[in-house]
């Protein structure tokens, strides 16, 4: 299939559209036993990001067993960094054993080409090409910098995130560097996927809502708009943009250079749409929670969303966040056969 045809594409650039696409953060993931059984054969969490074949197996699960509208590579926004140096493990959460703090630690790091640094996200990326042969489309992902240099700062996930902003109030030199640094690896990060057969790209700013406004058009804004910017094949890999808490930000990421903005649970859809839509497509944006409800309440969450978005195209059904592991899988195949039946376009 071209790539033009996927509902999904066609969504992301409010193309005509049968119904609304619908897929999942973190859709490849523990909640389903058969991502659980080769995440075991595979030894640890790495070694699954750092094997092709089992990668590519777990990424195509939930479009086989769910029946979501797209499929996005398994790996996780980090695993670039251990190319550039830095020691990574999962202990259960990301910890980094040589965390970023001096000028030292910043020059230390190495961008190199991902074909280097992160051979496997290409194998499994021509894998799936390979294996999907036109059946869906194929989503690459990468960190924004800053989310990835809050980790590389902290050290390890992070509730106060004071390291993180003392450093870039601080030092604005040291974290403009490290900024440069993250924003060059993420560019050819994500053209890298693209060539390989990327053929919509998310950008995951989780944490750059930690800022305030003025603070995010100082500190983050500028390097998201050349990533934007930089990416290839304009008008064809729609771009996608997440940050978690973003309501303060809307009318600048609204600029950003994303075709697409994905929402957090706590946006009212339809007033986001009605300030910002006329810029971009928009993602999301069911609360992931409502997934441990009974199937009535899942069916009025989802049509909520649906209604408040209207029939225009421009729309991509999301979580507001990632599935988490404790969920049924039938109450996810639920909601996306009611986001595909109550979505349907006369």
């Amino acid at each position: 299939m071209n790539d033009q045809e996927y509902l999904l594409i066609r969504a992301a650039f409010k193309q005509k559209i049968e119904r609304t696409p619908v897929w999942v953060m973190r859709q490849a993931g523990r909640y389903l036993s058969e991502y659980r059984a080769v995440r075991e054969k595979a030894g640890n969490f790495l070694d699954l990001c750092q094997n092709p074949e089992l990668a590519a197996e777990v990424s195509i699960q939930p479009f086989e067993l769910i029946g979501v509208d797209a499929v996005i590579m398994f790996s996780d926004i980090l695993t670039p960094l251990m190319g550039m140096g830095m020691d990574l493990e999962f202990n259960p959460g990301p910890v980094f054993n040589n965390p970023i703090r001096t000028l030292s630690d910043i020059n230390a790091l190495t961008i190199v080409d991902p074909d280097e640094g992160t051979p496997y996200v290409g194998e499994i990326l021509r894998i799936l090409s390979s294996e999907l042969s036109g059946k869906a489309p194929i989503i690459g992902f990468a960190g924004a910098p800053f989310t990835l240099a809050s980790y590389l700062i902290e050290g390890q996930s992070s509730k106060l995130f004071s390291k993180t902003k003392a450093l870039f109030w601080e030092n604005k030199d040291l974290a403009r560097l490290l900024m440069d640094k993250l924003t060059q690896m993420t560019i050819n990060y994500l053209n890298y996927q693209i060539e390989n057969g990327a053929q919509m790209v998310q950008l995951f700013d989780t944490w750059a809502g930690i800022f305030s406004a003025e603070e995010y058009q100082e500190h983050i804004f500028p390097y998201i708009q050349e990533i934007f910017s930089s990416i290839h094949q304009a008008g064809k890999v729609p771009k996608v943009y997440y940050i978690n808490g973003s309501h303060h930000l809307l009318d600048t990421i609204a600029d950003c250079g994303a075709d697409v903005i994905s929402l957090d649970w706590t946006n009212d859809i339809g007033e986001v749409k009605a300030k910002i839509g006329h810029k971009v497509a928009l993602q999301g944006n069911l609360d992931p929670n409502v997934l441990f409800c009974n199937l009535s309440i899942i069916k009025e969450k989802v049509v909520n969303i649906l209604d408040k978005f209207g029939p225009d195209s421009g729309h991509i059904f999301n979580l507001g966040h990632g599935i988490d592991k404790n969920v049924d899988p039938d109450h996810l195949r639920f909601m996306v056969k009611t986001v595909k039946e109550q979505s349907k376009r006369s």
